[in-house]
């Protein structure tokens, strides 16, 4: 176990003050590819994100983000639901799952879920582990587990629920130091608003030609 965590903090460089871990680098890297297989539409999308899921596990474990580090463990779950749904998933209609937008009884059910969920998990996190910023870390755990359903079921509104994610996750990463990660969500924030424009062009194609 030792050994473990010694090459999960094995440093490969220092940026503000702070040391890079080779760990941070790789699910970096991963992450990206990630985000712009999603852009595409293409599947391996779900595989390189339970590999830089379990990395950031690790690496968040680390740093006694708890929240967001047991949150890596449902997402490698959630991927392999996605790529399912991505591969054999299908919509209402019982025909191929398509991207498409989210109705407004979903809508209101996925907003409900992360007001309720968010001072919920905040309560235990605070009072079950030693984190310093209990509340803090719940919000975005719980906002990706909806960006998660919502990217696994194809809706267009997957995309502004990682901005919001997103913007909220840089404030803590800053907080914690972990500045490749920063400048990592940071970019996710970019690559959402790319991604939420090229989902609604290809949810419009899509409904014109059904």
């Amino acid at each position: 176990m030792e050994l473990l965590w010694a090459l999960v903090g094995a440093q490969a460089f220092a940026l503000w003050g702070s040391p890079v871990t080779w760990t941070e680098v790789v699910a970096f890297v991963l992450a990206v590819w990630m985000v712009v297989c999603n852009w595409r539409v293409n599947p391996l999308a779900w595989p390189l994100a339970m590999v830089s899921s379990a990395l950031y596990g690790l690496l968040f474990a680390d740093y006694k983000l708890y929240g967001e580090a047991s949150l890596q463990l449902v997402f490698i779950a959630v991927a392999a639901w996605g790529w399912w749904q991505w591969l054999r998933g299908t919509g209402d209609d019982g025909g191929a799952l398509r991207v498409r937008h989210l109705d407004g009884r979903r809508l209101v059910g996925v907003v409900a879920f992360v007001l309720a969920a968010w001072p919920l998990l905040g309560a235990f996190l605070d009072r079950a582990t030693d984190s310093d910023v209990p509340y803090f870390d719940a919000l975005p755990t719980v906002g990706s587990l909806a960006g998660q359903w919502l990217l696994g079921r194809k809706y267009v509104e997957n995309w502004p629920a990682w901005i919001g994610v997103n913007v909220v996750s840089v404030g803590l990463f800053a907080w914690k130091g972990l500045w490749l990660t920063v400048l990592l969500y940071a970019l996710f924030v970019v690559m959402a608003a790319v991604g939420w424009r090229t989902w609604r062009r290809l949810a419009h194609a899509q409904a014109v030609r059904a």
